[in-house]
């Protein structure tokens, strides 16, 4: 190349000199030049190449001033941008100018950029590839592992990982390259929809890893099919269709989609099917799903609902009574929504309505027998035949004018029989009743159950204010809370009996009109409040025991099952406590009622009125004393007209007896003998 060669000007000059400074040996002259000509010396003396006899030595010339003399020397000529190699330096143009005729011979690289490169080696562990760069590049032998048969010679494309990593290496990937081109690819396969070959290589958690044009992209296990999938294991190695349904460009992850093809073939037969789709059309279907409220039908790439109130005529609790899973049968269309792609199907409409081929045998008056589909607070269904059902209104059940709880009456699938009341087959509705199956027992009440007469009945229902027994059957009264006993009085009538239990009852009264029995059970006895009025009596001890207490008092138990109460302030006791709950002790009745059957006792009246007898028996013997001392004082003065010595002696014996009996305890009678000896005193 014509531009490689490098040109040096002061080449031949450099090969000659040292000829030059020879043949000038001989030749040179010492001359003293005017300072204007010593410039001119140097060229002179290598321009001129005299024979050395010629030189000619002028040393005797005469100097006319002192001037500065320069020594011309062999080595004045020599050019020091030449180096010992005989090479000349560059200039910066000529510098420039070879550095891009270097660079260019190289291909122009970036990191990341993708690049066809030749295979010219192959070791046992990496392909050596020529990109064109200054340098090769080393891949792992591992990533062309999909390709058979790789030789020298082959062209392949890589990524330019590095053009230059620590150890000053090219750095190259195919499998990035790959993976590059893989994305690219998914991307616009993303927008235009297509569909794309993958390979299912492992299972992960939630789903399926599949290879897609070497790329690793995901399946969630609710995009393998249309129907659940529990069993991944079963499609790893397989090699399936896909549509790919999502990208994340941030990350380069995919997620592709078989159910989608699915869905769409299945979406072709659909709009196929819809289109063909008539009401009232026939179709054979296969139960694909069933449900609480009813079962999906496949009817060949279209699914349908068989609502459970179209599978029978009759009440059925679950469709699985009277279907099973890939059961086959006919149902007809019943409606269709193109839109949003429903179709709703019917079963018992391939058969005529029960009401419309009604037996002659069911009729007003007549007996059926039914099974209790439904129960409501206001009565219960009866089904007579699949699709024909009966009401029994709660006021049909009994002739009882009690209160009746359906819910308690009548069990789901039990039967009953019953009497047809009403009949209307254009509303399908039907009545029904099981009292009047029998004789209305109240049209002889006055004979089955007159007054004052006594019966056992049952507790059937409990109030507040009563209890409801049922003599027999429609028969029965109530007992009022104040009518259960003559002795207690009851918070709620379940402290005195409970539902289902036995009682016996004494009839108060009848309304026949209304239906109605006036019922007592504490008229069985006497009243026991007549006899006890004496018993007892205002101020009368009993022992009692606190049944419980309250803010108010407390319950107390007497003898002959008789309750009494005890204000809380009669409750308390000589020490200064009271009496508790569950505790016994001496109670005095302060108060007896027998028309509000009413007993009020007390405790503290008891030991209080102790005391106070106690202290009353006091001052009526002290009062009794005093009388008596100040009338024997009274006789004596009453006698003594002079003092004598008797009466001194008598008054003596007096005034002894007087201190003897203060020092006894006899205050009582110490003031009239202190006034009786000042009289006596003067007299002396």
């Amino acid at each position: 190349m014509e531009e490689n060669q490098i040109v040096n000007p002061n080449a031949e000059g450099q090969e000659s000199a040292p000829v030059a400074q020879t043949e000038a040996a001989d030749t040179t002259t010492a001359t003293t030049n005017a300072p204007g000509e010593a410039a001119e010396a140097p060229a002179q003396a290598t321009a001129t190449e005299a024979p050395a006899s010629e030189t000619t030595v002028q040393s005797n010339v005469p100097v006319a001033a002192p001037v500065e003399e320069r020594v011309v020397t062999a080595h004045d000529d020599f050019d020091w941008s030449i180096d010992k190699r005989n090479v000349a330096s560059y200039s910066r143009e000529e510098k420039e100018k070879y550095d891009s005729v270097y660079e260019n011979t190289f291909v122009q690289l970036s990191d990341g950029e993708l690049i066809k490169g030749l295979v010219v080696g192959i070791t046992k562990t990496d392909v050596v590839l020529n990109i064109g760069f200054k340098s090769d590049g080393l891949v792992s032998l591992n990533e062309f592992r999909d390709i058979q048969g790789l030789k020298v010679g082959d062209e392949v494309e890589v990524m330019v990982v590095d053009k230059e990593d620590r150890d000053g290496n090219l750095n190259l990937s195919r499998k990035q390259a790959r993976i590059t081109r893989a994305w690219e690819r998914i991307v616009e396969i993303h927008k235009s929809g297509e569909i794309v070959t993958g390979t299912v290589t492992s299972k992960t958690k939630g789903g399926l890893i599949v290879d897609v044009f070497g790329m690793e992209t995901f399946l969630p296990g609710s995009q393998i099919d249309v129907k659940p999938v529990t069993d991944y294991d079963q499609f790893v190695g397989k090699t399936m269709e896909f549509k790919v349904v999502k990208i994340n460009e941030a990350i380069k992850n995919a997620v592709v989609s078989h159910k989608a093809l699915i869905e769409s073939d299945i979406e072709a037969q659909r709009a196929q099917i819809i289109g063909q789709l008539e009401k009232g059309q026939v179709l054979e279907g296969t139960v694909k799903n069933i449900t609480d409220f009813g079962a999906f039908m496949d009817l060949g790439g279209l699914d349908g609902l068989l609502y459970i109130t179209d599978i029978s005529w009759g009440r059925i609790n679950h469709p699985s009574e009277v279907l099973k899973l890939d059961q086959k049968v006919n149902v007809v269309v019943l409606d269709f929504d193109d839109e949003k792609r429903r179709i709703s199907l019917g079963l018992k409409q391939l058969t005529p309505h029960p009401w419309d081929v009604l037996p002659e045998t069911i009729s007003e008056g007549s007996t059926v027998k039914g099974r209790v589909v439904n129960i409501e607070d206001y009565g219960a269904f009866l089904e007579i035949m699949p699709g024909v059902e009966g009401l029994v209104h709660v006021s049909e059940i009994t002739w009882a004018n009690t209160p009746i709880n359906a819910k308690e009456f009548f069990k789901l699938g039990d039967e009953h029989e019953a009497k047809v009341v009403t009949l209307d087959k254009d509303t399908r509705k039907m009545s029904l009743s099981i009292k009047q199956l029998s004789n209305d027992p109240w049209s002889d009440i006055e004979t089955s159950f007159p007054e004052g007469s006594r019966h056992t009945g049952i507790v059937k229902n409990i109030t507040p204010y009563g209890v409801f027994v049922e003599l027999t059957s429609g028969i029965g009264g109530m007992i009022h809370i104040s009518d259960l006993s003559w002795l207690k009085r009851f918070n709620h009538p379940t402290e005195f009996t409970k539902v289902g239990e036995n009682i016996d009852v004494v009839i108060l009264g009848i309304d026949k009109d209304n239906r109605k029995l006036q019922l007592g059970h504490k008229q069985l006895e006497e009243d026991p409040w007549n006899s006890l009025q004496d018993t007892f009596a205002v101020g009368s001890i009993h022992e009692g025991t606190v049944l419980r207490k309250d803010d108010k008092g407390a319950i107390v138990q007497l003898p002959y099952g008789l309750e009494g109460f005890a204000p809380n302030r009669h409750l308390g006791k000589e020490d200064g406590k009271s009496v508790g709950a569950e505790e016994t002790a001496e109670f005095m009745v302060i108060e007896f009622d027998r028309n509000e059957k009413r007993i009020v006792v007390s405790h503290a009246r008891i030991w209080e009125q102790v005391k106070h007898e106690e202290v009353n028996a006091a001052r009526k013997e002290a009062r009794v004393e005093g009388e008596k001392t100040a009338k024997a004082v009274k006789t004596i003065q009453s006698k003594v007209e002079k003092s004598t010595l008797g009466d001194l002696s008598a008054l003596a014996q007096i005034r002894e007896k007087l201190q003897q009996e203060e020092k006894s305890g006899g205050t009582a009678g110490a003031a009239p003998a202190a006034e009786a000896t000042p009289d006596a005193t003067p007299e002396a």
